[in-house]
């Protein structure tokens, strides 16, 4: 009886110990990059004229708990907040203003309905409202 209990207390620190680090992992690979937009939903305009030139991107400070990068043309920054696969955005802080189209606005507007977010098998960032990816962001080459 003893060796049971031993054997299930055993088993049990190896199940524990084993979730700890992959939950750790997942949440460490976001602060891992910059990443960069391939792909928003929701408007009628194609991604490539959305963003002709260049792609947005985002970076996350785990330190300062602030998302910045930029969203085609203008840099922005916002507060973020993670709990589990939680994710919230507070308002963007001020932005350069130079007008670059429509791509902007649209990045701006979808990233304040983000709700959670995870990891792809090939490793990609979705950004989700609800069940729904709204924008998937691939790591950004250097």
């Amino acid at each position: 009886m003893k060796s049971l209990y031993r054997l299930l207390i055993a088993c049990s620190m190896i199940m524990v110990s084993s979730c700890g680090p992959q939950k750790q992992i997942a949440s460490e690979q976001l602060y891992a990059s910059a990443w960069e937009l391939e792909y928003i939903t929701g408007p009628r305009i194609a991604f490539e004229g959305l963003y002709p030139d260049k792609k947005p991107q985002i970076t996350f400070d785990k330190e300062e708990g602030k998302a910045s990068g930029t969203n085609s043309c203008n840099g922005y920054s916002a507060d973020f907040s993670i709990d589990g696969k939680s994710l919230k955005f507070g308002a963007p802080g001020p932005t350069t203003m130079m007008y670059c189209g429509e791509g902007e606005k649209v990045f701006l507007n979808t990233i304040k309905q983000i709700d959670s977010y995870r990891f792809t098998e090939e490793g990609k960032l979705e950004l989700i409202q609800g069940d729904i990816a709204m924008m998937r962001f691939k790591k950004a080459s250097k």
